[in-house]
């Protein structure tokens, strides 16, 4: 009998690891006839709060809406310039456009794939009003040299952490140290829902203020709108799904460094090139990104295992057609253009057991003893 094949992401796992509690909760919401901007959304925005060690925490529509919104709380606007990467997922770019500014792409590091802090530099203008650093495949960008070149520009920081739930900058959670950060619960995420929803974090209680009543029409009261907004609430059902999930967070965290650290162990002597963990960070390993020039052939040779993978992300940002020659790029993309021919997701979540993991070690030790390809 074949075995059953392996999903690079499989979020009904997580589902059905916590299904008597996420029905109960979903039960729960249902008959209570509140069903937007209630308590399930009040007691998860304090609790998610509480988990990041952050006094203010709003939850939104969805981690674009979040990025979008806590640019607006900054006065980001028409002609502004935001640095961010080009190696992210489209959300990032559409965010800063949404707000009518322009993003200034930069390359990324090569060890860790995230923003490189030694290109902000040369991407600073007159116009530039913030960085978002993405916290890329569940590991912190380098905050400590970001935030400093900020300050000496007088630059906003607004932590993209859509996939990074749970990591940790020496010390304290990501998303508790630039002006705001902005979280995604889509369904494959560290902690996600079972829909969209997002959340915008900050240590600052006037832009806190300002994002709440940017997510819903500017009201101050009900149908009284001090401020142009917009319509991004986080849902009751979703709320209240999270707040179940949020329990089992660090533990599900703990087990993807655990199937990390197999992968190491299991793919240490094939030439790939294996995810790197920055000092003094803990990774929370949303995906495990591995690279190798044979990228394609051993993404068709694994899939004939029955073993699935993706990439995070095959085209640049600034090299595809909604975007190339449009948004503005501040020196070589060296590293960003180079490294998105060679990467793949390798199967992780927490609920992926070792005999799978090791079904998928067995698979690429084959593909390279079989094809003997070069290194990197």
């Amino acid at each position: 009998m074949q075995a059953s094949k392996i999903l690079w992401a499989n979020p009904i796992e997580n589902y059905l690891a916590h299904r008597m509690e996420i029905d109960a909760s979903i039960a729960r919401v249902l008959q209570s006839g509140t069903y937007i901007l209630g308590p399930e959304t009040q007691a998860f925005e304090e609790e998610f709060a509480r988990y990041l060690e952050v006094p203010h925490a709003i939850g939104v529509g969805s981690g674009t809406e979040a990025l979008h919104l806590a640019l607006k709380a900054c006065n980001i606007g028409l002609g502004d310039e935001v640095i961010t990467v080009g190696h992210t997922a489209t959300a990032t770019v559409a965010a800063i456009e949404l707000c009518g500014a322009n993003p200034v792409l930069v390359d990324v590091d090569p060890d860790t794939y995230t923003l490189d802090p030694s290109k902000i530099k040369n991407a600073v203008t007159h116009k530039t009003k913030a960085i978002i650093p993405v916290h890329l495949y569940g590991q912190s960008a380098d905050l400590a040299s970001i935030l400093a070149i900020a300050r000496e520009n007088n630059l906003k920081v607004i932590e993209d952490c859509a996939q990074a739930h749970g990591a940790v900058y020496h010390s304290r959670k990501v998303g508790s140290w630039g002006d705001l950060a902005a979280f995604s619960f889509y369904p494959t995420k560290n902690l996600g829902a079972l829909g969209d929803g997002g959340m915008v974090v900050t240590r600052n209680g006037p832009l806190a203020k300002k994002v709440r009543l940017l997510r819903e029409y500017g009201w101050e009261k009900r149908f009284f709108s001090v401020t142009p907004g917009w319509n991004s609430r986080l849902d009751e059902i979703q709320a209240g799904v999270l707040r179940v999930k949020l329990k089992y967070l660090d533990w599900d965290n703990r087990k993807r460094r655990a199937l990390a650290a197999a992968y190491h162990q299991g793919l240490a002597t094939c030439p790939v090139d294996l995810p790197r963990e920055r000092s003094g960070s803990y990774h929370v390993y949303h995906l495990f990104v591995i690279r190798t020039s044979n990228r394609d052939s051993l993404s068709r040779f694994l899939d004939q295992r029955g073993i699935g993978t993706a990439v995070h992300y095959p085209v640049p940002l600034h090299l595809q057609p909604a975007y190339r020659g449009r948004v503005k790029i501040s020196g070589p993309m060296t590293v960003t253009e180079e490294v998105v021919s060679k990467i793949l997701s390798l199967p992780l979540y927490p609920e992926l057991d070792f005999s799978r993991l090791n079904r998928v070690v067995e698979g690429i030790r084959d593909f390279f003893r079989e094809s003997n390809p070069p290194r990197g």
